[in-house]
């Protein structure tokens, strides 16, 4: 090839990646956009960690809002340091300090919530924070549990459920956009013992079962939560949505609950099932804790709370169809480490 043509060859193909390179920088691949960085607030928590942990495995931009003395205090140092090995960013600032919040929520592009109970109510802080900023694509309160709007449930369990439905509704009048997890229960805090109350492992000669057995209950690991929150974040299709976490595998009564430990053991144990008349009389005589706990029981054992409504697409999505390629835990696999 003459010297001559081969060079009109490489300044066409100088022209031609020049172009490219323009046109890629004007005109950006919307696939290839980057994540949303994510302020969690409550992120050192019983599930905020496993959410943060999740949310820095996916390559988000992580910030936790945390106090000072959070960061010194001995019995944070394991999550902290863990959080730090993960390249978390830690925000200082406070729940009850506006002016840290908004200056915090101004640095990102999504906010999740993980305050613990004594203060769900004061995440109307967080709204108007979000409210003031301006710059919230998403926002996902403090749930992770019972899908609040569609809960039987009695005191004290009546009036935690109905604050989070009272956040919700300031969520909606406030225009911000949101995605809530129902998430159901916690395998960490249900099956290590199969809810018996007092134990610190799974019975191996009697079980206690609330109501008959037969409502089907959803028990989800932690991990997983984490990892189906964090993959909606971006996802227009939870926009304004239900997320339930509700996989098949781990949608299943207290009584096959029961028939799979059974079977990993080798014995049949006695049951002894607690009617819904002596439950809520359990409930009223019990003292706090207890009381809640019974009552989220008999909302989800008794009521069948977790699963006795049909997802609507007018309000939600379930996690586990929407994310196939995740591999969550069952429960079946879940009690193994039990045995």
């Amino acid at each position: 090839m003459p010297s001559s043509t081969r060079l009109i060859l490489l300044s066409l193909a100088t022209l031609s990646l020049a172009f490219f390179l323009r046109r890629r920088l004007l005109f950006p691949d919307p696939m290839a956009q980057t994540k949303s960085k994510i302020l969690f607030i409550g992120g050192t928590g019983y599930i905020g960690k496993f959410l943060v942990e999740a949310s820095a495995k996916a390559g988000h931009p992580t910030f936790v809002l945390v106090r000072e003395p959070t960061l010194s205090n001995p019995a944070k140092s394991k999550v902290i340091d863990s959080f730090k090995a993960s390249g978390v960013n830690f925000v200082l600032g406070d729940l009850y300090d506006h002016e840290s919040l908004v200056k915090a929520i101004k640095q990102v592009d999504a906010v999740i919530s993980t305050v613990g109970h004594a203060q769900l109510a004061d995440q109307g802080k967080i709204i108007a924070a979000i409210k003031e900023a301006g710059n919230v694509k998403r926002f996902f309160p403090s749930e992770f549990g019972n899908d609040v709007d569609r809960v039987h449930a009695v005191e004290p369990a009546k009036t935690a459920f109905a604050t989070k439905a009272k956040v919700r509704r300031d969520v909606e009048a406030a225009g911000i956009p949101y995605t809530y997890v129902s998430s159901n229960f916690f395998a960490g805090y249900f099956l290590p013992n199969l809810n018996q109350a007092g134990a610190t492992a799974p019975p191996r000669d009697k079980v206690v079962i609330l109501g008959d057995g037969n409502p089907k209950a959803i028990f989800n690991k932690e991990e997983d939560i984490g990892t189906y929150t964090i993959k909606a974040v971006d996802d227009p299709r939870t926009l304004n949505k239900i997320l339930y976490i509700r996989p098949p595998a781990n949608t299943i009564s207290f009584n096959e609950v029961v028939a799979l430990w059974e079977k990993k053991i080798g014995k049949t144990l006695e049951k002894v099932y607690v009617p819904e008349e002596q439950l809520l009389k359990n409930i009223q005589e019990a003292a706090v804790p207890i009381n809640v706990i019974l009552a989220i029981g008999h909302s989800v054992f008794v009521k069948g709370d977790h699963t006795n409504f049909e997802i609507e697409p007018s309000f939600g999505v379930e996690a586990s169809a929407l994310y196939p390629d995740v591999k969550y835990t069952t429960v079946d696999e879940y009690l193994s480490q039990f045995v």
